[in-house]
């Protein structure tokens, strides 16, 4: 994939309000502790995430989303009525049927011929929508468009923690402790073709590969998830020194000619390997997972949008949008900021 004139005009984000530490987490799990005989720290240990947050109970995916595009499109300096596309590409959504967008779509005031609709692609939503929203503007079918996404573990976690309880084996704790590590939050991302004032980064392209013979190494029904980590990092990381592969080529960019890289944020153990895959150096990432943990759709244009406000992206700078999904997928975008 190769753009010529996709730039990324607004990039916001809404933080859950809810501060949840690991530790909070673990004292819920004690009698699982206890029957395995483990140390209290072991979520912390295992992953590097110290604390994560929640939304307040009941709150709305769809008030998250359209926050954060308000956000997103004041930065940009578009209008609803502007939007061409408005796409939701959260994991957690707020029914099967009507599409969350709907409800994100009827916040903002869009216009009726504005596209709306949900995009599913695991951790790789945001991204699966930015790529949809470039190629109508490529295509000069639209000139902007908007992709959000609110992610919420309040839920899933909480009904987690009554399965671990429920059954406190050492098998059933290695297929639930990755889910203690999501957290919440919401973001927008407005992709312009440039032509209302604001000169945002520029979306260059990327690369997709797929490992769908993995499908069933993460989970996520209702109210049960499970996640078999050691494969998920196993054969992430193989699917990850392939897309970078094909990155490469695709860009012609090299590990030491990408300034920063941007990584979906699962946890610290994910982050070096992925990293190392791509032979990029832990200097040229912004990592977030510590206090956010892992939010899903919303980690790494979250992050990117918290690398921008600190200073850590520069303008000029070759950015390297790296992420990875259950299913298995792995996107790979650049952007010159």
């Amino acid at each position: 994939m190769r753009y010529n004139r996709v730039t990324l005009d607004g990039l916001a984000y809404e933080l859950a309000p809810n501060v949840v530490t690991s530790s909070e987490l673990e004292k819920r799990i004690q009698p699982v502790y206890d029957a395995l005989r483990f140390q209290v720290g072991q979520i912390e240990a295992l992953t590097g995430i110290k604390e994560r947050r929640w939304w307040n109970p009941g709150f709305k995916l769809s008030d998250g989303a359209a926050s954060a595009g308000r956000k997103a499109l004041a930065k940009a300096g578009v209008t609803p009525q502007d939007l061409g596309v408005v796409v939701y590409a959260g994991v957690c959504k707020e029914s099967s049927e009507p599409a969350t967008a709907c409800a994100v779509a009827s916040k903002l005031g869009v216009s009726k011929d504005c596209a709306v609709f949900d995009i599913s692609n695991a951790c790789l939503g945001v991204l699966s929508g930015m790529i949809d929203i470039a190629n109508r503007i490529e295509l000069g079918q639209i000139k902007a468009g908007l992709v959000v996404s609110c992610e919420s573990a309040r839920e899933i976690n909480e009904a987690m923690i009554a399965s671990m309880l429920k059954n406190p084996t050492m098998e059933h704790f290695k297929l639930s402790v990755a889910t203690l590590t999501g957290g919440s939050g919401a973001v927008g991302v407005v992709l312009t073709d440039g032509s209302f004032g604001k000169k945002g980064p520029k979306l260059l392209g990327g690369t997709v590969q797929a490992a769908p013979q993995h499908w069933d190494l993460c989970q996520w029904d209702r109210d049960f998830m499970r996640t078999d980590a050691p494969a998920v990092l196993k054969n992430g990381m193989e699917l990850a020194k392939l897309t970078w592969q094909s990155f490469s080529k695709v860009m012609g960019w090299t590990s030491s000619t990408m300034d920063k890289t941007i990584t979906h944020q699962v946890g610290g153990p994910q982050t070096t390997a992925l990293l190392t895959a791509c032979g990029v150096g832990a200097d040229k990432d912004f990592p977030t997972y510590e206090f956010l943990g892992n939010i899903g759709t919303v980690s790494l244009p979250l992050t990117a949008a918290l690398a921008d406000e600190r200073g850590f992206l520069n303008k000029g700078d070759r950015v390297g949008f790296i992420g990875i999904g259950s299913g298995l997928n792995c996107m790979m975008l650049g952007l010159e900021w």
